[in-house]
């Protein structure tokens, strides 16, 4: 298969290039930890596709407003790091913070985008009020959040199927992302969907009164030799998420990647650090911090926002230079469990990492029993490492727990998706993809374009 580039720099070339019904995939920040962008041509080689254009849009016109209900406006590639510091200086803030400050919102639209501050404010997908995107056709089309799909003409003769799908998402309804989109408002059709069904060309999004935030560092053991301190700042921390924005946990090995003077604290122990409402800083401190019995309160500070900032985007980009260094993929996992199953998921990445023998790390949403598990294995590793990978996926399906419940699906992740979904699943996607994108032109070796489960 030939992989032709091409850039775009005006919307005006976009329209005339989706006219022309090409196989094509978009990528505006390469950001994706699912796509293998440095090794794409290897991965692609599977798919009977004769040629496909790797579309960069990074260059698209973009801008940024408040409307008058306080809401963002977003057009073109604008980056999450872009819009943090507009929002600021218009007293707003957003309220989804991925990891990586350089992705594009409307990539991060497209793969129902989390990052940490789910745990206080919930999905981006709960606060994109409104989509545009351009359809095989080169036409502008908009989506509402307030327009149910259940009512939209394109489900009028089939709406039992929409009905059935919808009712197998209803097990996902408090995890941050399902399997497969959730499909319950018309924005659903873009969000989570990976550009499989038109190209986003700009979105509305809640935005809040800006607030002073305080960064609360916690101290505990490694978790691998005992995660009991660990459980209990996750079960205690549980009712406050309106004064708590973030809970997330850096682990020890995680840690490692940093220079001796810039790390927490001492070689052996893993760091939670928690978003926490300057205003209501007291009221945290005296009903949560100084009744946790089993955490001492030598292992409890402060730290700055800055301080803060540099480290959770460290960790992960250090992740990424590590694995690259070894002429691998990233070989990691997103999973979300529900609360009652965190402590077997922590008991599960022991004993796989236990077991495996290869160097890893984990860090991620602590608050919302959502981490990310990475293996850093050489070349040699890596078939071992994906073999452990399938068996901790079918423990998922059995916990009825979420696989990738932050970053997609993508190209690297469709290996084990097989495992979640039914014949429903793949009956809708059909159909969406025949109504929506009928020269499957838009990703076409997608999720979406799965024709079963044996893969």
């Amino acid at each position: 298969m030939k992989i032709k580039p091409v850039s775009f720099n005006n919307l005006e070339n976009l329209v005339a290039h989706l006219t022309e019904h090409l196989p094509t995939f978009f990528a505006a920040s390469r950001t994706s930890t699912v796509i293998p962008y440095e090794k794409i041509d290897k991965y692609l080689m599977k798919y009977n596709l004769p040629k496909l254009i790797l579309a960069d849009i990074s260059q698209l016109p973009r801008s940024l407003a408040i409307n008058t209900k306080g809401e963002l406006e977003v057009q073109g590639p604008v980056t999450w790091q872009e819009a943090k510091e507009f929002c600021n200086k218009h007293d707003r803030e957003i309220m989804t913070s991925p990891t990586e400050e350089l992705a594009s919102i409307l990539s991060g639209i497209a793969t129902s985008a989390t990052g940490e501050r789910c745990f206080g404010f919930g999905t981006l997908r709960d606060q994109v009020q409104s989509i545009s995107y351009l359809d095989y056709n080169g036409n502008f089309q908009n989506l509402s959040a307030r327009q149910q799909l259940s009512d939209s003409e394109k489900f009028k003769g089939n709406f039992e199927l929409l009905k059935s799908y919808q009712k197998s998402y209803r097990h996902f309804k408090f995890f941050k992302n399902a399997p497969f989109p959730r499909f319950q408002n018309e924005t659903d059709l873009m969000i989570g969907t990976e550009g499989q069904l038109g190209v986003i060309t700009s979105a509305v999004i809640k935005t809040i009164p800006k607030r002073d935030v305080t960064y609360l560092f916690i101290l505990l053991p490694k978790w691998e030799e005992d995660f009991s301190q660990h459980l209990e700042v996750f079960e205690k921390i549980q009712p406050f998420r309106d004064d708590i924005f973030s809970c997330e946990l850096i682990d020890d090995n995680s840690l490692q990647v940093l220079e001796k003077e810039d790390r927490p604290g001492k070689h052996g122990q893993d760091l939670i650090f928690l978003e926490v409402l300057t205003s209501k800083f007291d009221f945290i401190f005296e009903e949560l911090i100084e009744k946790l019995s089993s955490v001492s309160m030598e292992n409890i500070f402060e730290i700055s926002a800055t301080k803060c900032r540099q480290l959770r985007m460290t960790i992960p980009r250090a992740t990424f230079e590590v694995n690259s260094k070894m002429n691998v993929v990233k070989l990691g996992t997103d999973i979300q469990v529900e609360s009652r199953q965190f402590d077997q998921l922590l008991v599960t990445y022991r004993n796989m990492a236990k077991e495996a023998g290869v160097n890893y790390n984990l860090f991620g949403h602590f608050g919302d029993a959502h981490l990310h598990f990475n293996f850093l294995p050489s070349v040699n590793d890596v078939d071992k490492c994906q073999k452990y990978f399938e068996n901790l996926y079918s423990d998922v399906v059995k916990w009825k727990a979420s696989p990738f419940a932050e970053h997609g699906v993508g190209l690297l992740k469709q290996k084990y998706i097989k495992y979640f979904y039914e014949a429903k699943h793949f009956e809708l996607f059909k159909y969406l993809k025949q109504e929506m994108d009928p020269m499957n032109q838009f990703f076409p070796m997608g999720f979406m374009s799965l024709k079963d489960s044996s893969l």
